[in-house]
């Protein structure tokens, strides 16, 4: 384990001027607090909180960092508080210390809707004091290179923990040494077969072509002598993970990969990183496409690099990333660039951009987020995905992910154009909506007052804001449908009962039903979430109970042949009515269910034909409302399903449940339940439907229930 005289010496070799007694304090608070603990591996438990110490005095963070890693555990695993962390080293620090233990007990690998509420309050927890993040990311590193202590399943959790969250948060925050040793790591337990391929390959290469990073690496230290350029010269091979995901996201295998190699140039001025990607272009031939200038279009996080790929030594594709040497310490160390120190004061990078700002930008996005999920899903779309840069008819620079369409870059000026966008031209041409924008690109977008966003743009659209303002028209869209379907349900409905639908009585209906606004009752309606049955019970009660008292099932006037003690009901799977043949089922505990003559669990029962019980309806059995379905096909058209409530209505049926089965852009399914009187009664409402000219098929509808016989007495 590290001393506290080995951290000091850490701490002072960026930072002569560090409060050596605070951090020796810290030290010994922290291993008295945790005294007679062990970890999984058998290690005293302080070698954690030390080495976590050690990793962001890597970082060049100041006092207060390294301070809060030593005591970071202390709040959860001691008797320590609050209270007593503040008493010793101040506020500051016991905030911070309470804020890693809030995100350690945050669980982010729990169901997916406590995962997404739960990452909104990391979020809004970094946003406040990233330090804390800095610190929870060096936890996690370390916990990550211990790994192999803990039982197999709980690896791959903590892997796949990691890689789903931990790993793409330190990219998003540019700290990208940390990020692929999180996911290198992740990558061993996660796919460790994948990973051996990969390093095997490796193997292979230098076999056959030696060691082609320090040739390829002098190659470019002469080209740069040779132009009078002064820069250090890095070469690499790519991590194990980073090649498995450009071969799943390309579709290549190993050998057609273009980039297995990544060379970093850091020339000392931006004018020298322009010579030195015109030196490079001399020397070698740049891949098309493969050009990026983030120095002149930086990415939101601070991140500044030229990135080019040329064809090099034995015609060997290679990335390079030119970056003067600032620019290199905030891609490295991100945000932690921001605490970083140097010869005993605080070092202003003037690349860097300000963490706590960056974090409100971020967080503020998505603050119109309506659930959980939906901010968990915008958050990860943008730590995953690089960035397009296009511009607008004036110039205006508009930064997008990559894979981005003209509806997100509409969305991305205002929610207005995107809303109202009917088409679009990019540098000059009209192109399809679905169209991925690239780097550089002019976009124009089209637009149409009353135009409203369509279902399947949904489908198009990646940026999370884009996302959010189609859903939230989509639903504003369907509101409107369903005050409007409601309306007419209940028109019917009271109609049938000779009653007026009356603003008054829909006022009244929706106060009984709890809502202050009859819209908000009609909408229900119209999405049947209560039915006009519903509707009329709640009005007029006794006009409901009347109807029961005539339609209850059972023994009486409505069927023959049961025995004095039976009482029958309809069965579920086929909904006999008065005019169907039918057949009665003893069923333990639901009395005697009666079958139509066709239904297709009769079949199932041949072999005990003789528990059939022979039944037939009565002939005032007609008289009673009785349950039926339908399955319309219809037009996805404006006040096709209005005229559809409205036809059922003077047929004199009620609509007592609608349910939409399947919505496609051009036509709707709908399964209507009626309550009609016989068989010639629904057979007249199908011949009705069937001639409006927007319907095109219409069909009795009968539910299955699970396989297997019913369970006979």
């Amino acid at each position: 384990m590290i001393t506290d005289d080995q951290l000091v010496d850490l701490i002072k070799a960026y930072n002569p001027n560090t409060n050596e007694d605070m951090v020796r304090s810290a030290y010994a608070y922290g291993a008295h607090a945790h005294e007679g603990q062990t970890r999984e591996s058998g290690e005293p438990y302080f070698t954690h909180p030390v080495e976590v110490a050690a990793l962001l005095s890597e970082q060049r963070l100041d006092d207060i960092t390294i301070v809060t890693a030593l005591l970071h555990d202390t709040i959860e695993d001691t008797k320590l508080t609050y209270q007593t962390v503040a008493d010793a080293f101040g506020d500051e620090i016991a905030r911070l210390v309470d804020g890693v233990t809030k995100l350690t007990n945050l669980q982010l690998s729990s169901v997916e809707t406590k995962q997404a509420e739960n990452f909104r309050k990391l979020l809004m927890a970094m946003s406040r004091d990233p330090r804390v993040l800095l610190v929870k990311l060096a936890d996690r590193l370390h916990n990550m290179r211990t790994l192999r202590f803990l039982k197999t399943e709980k690896q791959v959790q903590k892997a796949r923990e990691t890689m789903d969250i931990y790993a793409p948060l330190a990219g998003r925050m540019r700290m990208q040494s940390m990020r692929e040793e999180l996911e290198d790591i992740s990558f061993r337990v996660l796919n460790p077969e994948a990973r051996a391929s990969i390093l095997r390959r490796f193997v292979v290469l230098r076999r056959q072509n030696g060691e082609m990073i320090p040739q390829i690496t002098e190659d470019i230290r002469r080209t740069l002598e040779d132009a009078g350029i002064e820069a250090d010269v890095f070469g690499r091979q790519k991590k194990p993970y980073s090649i498995w995901r450009k071969m799943q996201d390309q579709g290549e295998v190993f050998g057609r990969l273009s980039d297995i190699y990544g060379f970093r140039i850091i020339p000392t001025s931006v004018e020298e990183c322009y010579r030195t990607l015109g030196a490079v272009h001399q020397r070698w031939a740049a891949v098309p496409g493969r050009f990026k200038d983030y120095i002149s279009q930086p990415k939101s996080n601070g991140y500044r690099s030229i990135h080019t790929t040329i064809s090099g030594r034995s015609a060997k594709r290679v990335e390079i990333q030119i970056r003067t040497r600032q620019m290199h310490e905030v891609a490295e160390t991100g945000i932690a660039a921001h605490w970083s120190y140097r010869e005993g004061a605080r070092f202003e990078n003037p690349f860097t951009v300000d963490p706590v700002r960056w974090l409100e930008r971020l967080t503020a996005r998505f603050e119109a987020s309506e659930t959980p999920n939906d901010f968990l899903e915008h958050v990860k779309l943008e730590m995953f995905t690089d960035q397009v840069f296009c511009f607008t008819p004036k110039g205006e620079v508009i930064k997008l992910p990559r894979g981005a369409t003209p509806i997100d870059f509409a969305y991305a000026i205002h929610t207005r154009i995107g809303d109202s966008c009917v088409g679009a031209k990019v540098d000059g041409h009209r192109v399809p909506l679905w169209t991925r924008l690239r780097n550089g690109q002019s976009v124009t977008i089209i637009r149409a007052e009353g135009q409203r966003p369509q279902a399947s743009w949904e489908d198009m659209v990646v940026t999370g804001r884009a996302k959010s303002a189609i859903r939230r028209s989509l639903r504003e869209e369907n509101r409107a449908a369903h005050i409007r379907l409601g309306s007419e349900i209940a028109r019917v409905a009271l109609e049938r009962v000779g009653k007026t639908a009356s603003p008054k009585a829909l006022r009244t209906a929706a106060e009984k039903f709890g809502h202050s606004d009859p819209e908000e009752m009609l909408a229900r309606l119209g999405a049947a979430e209560i039915t006009g049955s519903d509707l009329i019970a709640t009005l007029y009660p006794e006009l409901t109970a009347g109807a029961q008292a005539v339609a209850a099932p059972g023994r009486g006037p409505g069927i023959v042949g049961l025995d004095t003690n039976q009482v029958a009901q309809p069965a579920p799977c086929c909904q006999p009515i008065p005019g169907d043949r039918i057949i009665g089922i003893a069923v333990r505990g639901r009395g005697v269910e009666v079958h139509a003559i066709d239904c297709y669990m009769l079949a199932k029962l041949e072999d005990r034909a003789e528990e059939w019980i022979d039944l037939a309806w009565t002939q005032g059995a007609g008289s009673a409302a009785h349950l039926a379905c339908i399955e319309v096909t219809m037009a996805n058209d404006a006040g096709v399903l209005g005229r559809i409530c409205t036809l059922i209505g003077e047929q004199r049926a009620n609509i007592a449940d609608i349910v939409f089965t399947d919505r496609k852009p051009d036509f709707y399914k709908v399964v209507l339940d009626l309550e009609v009187r016989d068989v010639a009664h629904l057979h007249n409402v199908q011949t009705a439907l069937a001639a409006e000219s927007d319907v095109s098929d219409v069909v009795r509808f009968r539910g299955e229930v699970a396989d297997g016989p019913l369970p006979v007495t």
